[in-house]
């Protein structure tokens, strides 16, 4: 797990050198062909990935985006209308049914339909009209780190070539730079502030929120902790009555339209008890977990999940686990 989160760079810069061509026409075609609606299909981190990519387009174009209950096509049979539908979806190894043939029934209904896939010869990447390599390399580690940010990138990469944006592309560009730094942030303040809790609180919210979402499922499959992930906003309608003395609670505050408030709540935290670890760009007060930035805000989420996952790779060994055997997981999962 270790030796292929420190590999994402890499992965990230081997991604950005590829397809160029591919993502430019499929942007255009988005743009000649505006589709009416718009899902997502993937499950695990990969969602995690998917809900990234679908607040960026709902943030930055306005385009609303569902995420599809894979049961509704594989258990339901549902008769989901494909006219005007562009779907989108994110997965590692392409195997599992519940995402093949959902993929299969929008394109043979006439839908645009487009894979973010890690093997681009997997049973995903065949049914796909449109298919984006992540060229990640292989990812033997069960939990995973840089094909979740492979996807996140790839996600991006779609954002700007929808909206031919070139800022946006230009800070793509300087990524792999970027997460380089951000892998070797100092986040070593989590692992004894964590090392014996058996519950955590993950707070994001925006483009931060399927960071926030991610890092939960990693501390629960990595170290066996009851981690759930929250936005700023919600905690405050429910998750609130939990925070007694000494409550962990982990923020992401990386740049953006919700920092401000995410760091208030932070600060009401504290004031109710909690041991707050932040995360925020290294400037800001009372930071304990350092966020590099990229130049552009809504890449910041993945420079977050850069530092991150080193971090909770030593939080599993400092607890006596072994992040690259967690129970009952496997590397690919068929359901159905």
């Amino acid at each position: 797990m270790l030796i292929e989160a420190r590999d994402a760079p890499t992965a990230v810069a081997r991604q950005l050198a590829h397809d160029i061509l591919a993502y430019r026409e499929f942007g255009a075609l988005l743009r000649s062909e505006p589709p009416g609606s718009l899902l997502t299909i993937a499950r695990g981190s990969s969602d995690n990935a998917a809900h990234y990519a679908a607040y960026l387009i709902m943030a930055r174009m306005g385009r609303l985006v569902t995420s599809l209950p894979m049961s509704l096509v594989t258990l339901y049979q549902s008769k989901i209308a494909c006219t005007g539908l562009a779907t989108f979806a994110f997965s590692q190894s392409g195997q599992s049914p519940d995402l093949v043939e959902p993929t299969r029934y929008f394109r043979e209904g006439g839908a645009i339909t487009s894979a973010f896939v890690n093997e681009a010869t997997s049973p995903l990447a065949e049914t796909a009209q449109w298919v984006f390599p992540l060229h990640a390399g292989s990812e033997a580690s069960i939990a995973a780190t840089k094909t979740v940010i492979a996807q996140m990138t790839a996600a991006a990469r779609l954002v700007a070539a929808w909206q031919n944006d070139v800022p946006l592309q230009l800070a793509l560009s300087s990524l792999p730079q970027v997460l380089s730094r951000a892998v070797h942030a100092d986040w070593s303040a989590a692992v004894p502030a964590l090392k014996d809790t058996d519950r955590l609180l993950v707070i994001g919210r925006g483009l931060g929120l399927p960071v926030a979402l991610e890092a939960a499922l990693k501390f629960k499959e990595t170290c066996g902790i009851q981690a759930e992930a929250f936005s700023g906003a919600e905690v405050q309608h429910g998750p609130m009555a939990l925070i007694e003395k000494g409550y962990p609670v982990l923020v992401l505050a990386p740049g953006g339209p919700a920092q401000a408030g995410l760091l208030g709540l932070a600060d009401e935290l504290r004031a109710r008890g909690a041991r707050v670890l932040l995360a925020a760009p290294g400037a800001t007060p009372r930071t304990s977990l350092p966020i590099v930035e990229t130049g552009a805000s809504e890449l910041d989420p993945i420079s977050v999940l850069q530092s991150f996952y080193p971090m909770v790779e030593a939080l599993s060994r400092a607890r006596g686990l072994d992040p690259d055997r967690p129970r009952h997981l496997a590397k690919v999962t068929r359901t159905v």
